[in-house]
């Protein structure tokens, strides 16, 4: 069975609210994470750990193919030969690939960011009032009369 806030008291309203504020997601704290862009963070934020490794992976392949690109194109300034242009222009290409495939990725999660954070408080508020429902104390039927029983 499913309840609402309409089916909590103003005390379990109040544990609710508490609750909420201290463990719900804010939308500008993730697109301030966002603005870190190829991180991942804002996904590590989110609770989407999966994605949010896969983002940060592709960064450091991206970063790390940029960095080997510099350097094999500058050690092959200082050689004769021109043996490092090949595979200085393949770590350039995997960085420019993993760029673009981040920038994407970014973008489409600035537009999807409103609705991850809505889903994921929303969730949060039903199995929050679920806990607090499950902890409302039993009442015991022999307390109380029964039809046509009087004190």
């Amino acid at each position: 069975m499913q309840f609402g806030k309409q089916n909590l008291t103003t005390n379990e309203l109040i544990v609710l609210s508490s609750e909420m504020r201290k463990r719900e997601k804010s939308l500008v704290l993730a697109y301030l994470m966002l603005l870190m862009g190829h991180l991942g963070i804002h996904r590590l934020y989110l609770k989407r750990t999966v994605s949010g490794i896969i983002q940060l992976a592709l960064f450091l392949v991206m970063f790390i193919s940029y960095i080997l690109f510099i350097v094999l194109i500058g050690i092959d300034d200082t050689l004769a030969d021109s043996s490092l242009y090949i595979p200085g222009f393949i770590a350039v290409g995997i960085a420019l690939v993993s760029f673009i495939a981040l920038t994407i990725w970014v973008i489409v999660d600035a537009c999807l960011l409103p609705g991850i954070v809505r889903s994921w408080n929303n969730n949060l508020e039903q199995t929050l009032i679920a806990q607090i429902v499950a902890l409302r104390p039993v009442e015991n039927p022999a307390n109380h009369p029964g039809p046509g029983q009087f004190n």
